[in-house]
């Protein structure tokens, strides 16, 4: 079992989940919208077919954080 803290800007979770748990089955019951931003796993951003993964494919085994953070360059720029 690991600790997996996920979310995104504004909301975290942490949960307890078996090691052979896709990325995608994590995110989708804690109702995290992974569509938006970059998936991030401790840091390292995520490839496309990576959420079909396991935890284990990764070598995590016994914390990380997953995280979907949506990046704003622009926001709150005068032109």
């Amino acid at each position: 079992m690991i600790k997996v803290t996920m979310g995104n800007n504004v909301k975290r979770t942490s949960e307890i989940l078996d090691e052979n748990t896709t990325l995608r089955e994590a995110l989708e019951a804690a109702e995290i919208d992974y569509t938006r931003g970059m998936m991030n796993l401790d840091g390292s951003t995520l490839a496309p077919g990576d959420l079909d993964k396991t935890f284990a494919d990764f070598g995590i085994t016994e914390k990380c954080y997953l995280l979907n953070v949506v990046k704003a360059d622009n926001a709150g720029n005068d032109v």
